[in-house]
């Protein structure tokens, strides 16, 4: 089993910068992605971002692309997800999640394991 805790979530207004922290314990060495889910009100948890644990490789939703950063530190097994330039359509549950299978998937059914979400809302 793997456990992810999600931190770092609140309320910021628009324009502004966030970084959710994603702390993985347990056998993290069965995982190979990690990734980054959020869904809003009445929505479907959507993709926003993933990458591997061993090569230097990330992917990201296009609505994303450009404001957001996500890294992993090994040492740490933790992921993060640098936000910036936030707009008020950035709000949602933010999860982080962990896949083992050895390909990306942008698919929220591809992941093995789930934090428990935080929130992020963006004010205009």
């Amino acid at each position: 089993q793997v456990q992810l805790v999600e931190s770092g979530g609140g309320l910021v207004q628009a324009g502004g910068s966030l970084r959710l922290s994603c702390a993985a314990s347990g056998r993290t060495f069965s995982t190979n992605f990690m990734g980054w889910f959020r869904q809003a009100p009445g929505k479907e948890r959507e993709f926003v971002a993933a990458i591997s644990w061993s090569v230097d490789r990330t992917y990201y939703a296009d609505s994303v692309k450009g404001r957001f950063t996500i890294s992993r530190d090994n040492a740490k097994n933790t992921a993060s997800l640098e936000m910036n330039n936030l707009k008020p359509e950035d709000t949602a549950v933010y999860y982080c999640a962990a896949r083992r299978r050895p390909s990306v998937s942008i698919q929220a059914s591809g992941y093995d394991y789930w934090g428990q979400g935080t929130q992020v809302t963006v004010s205009s």
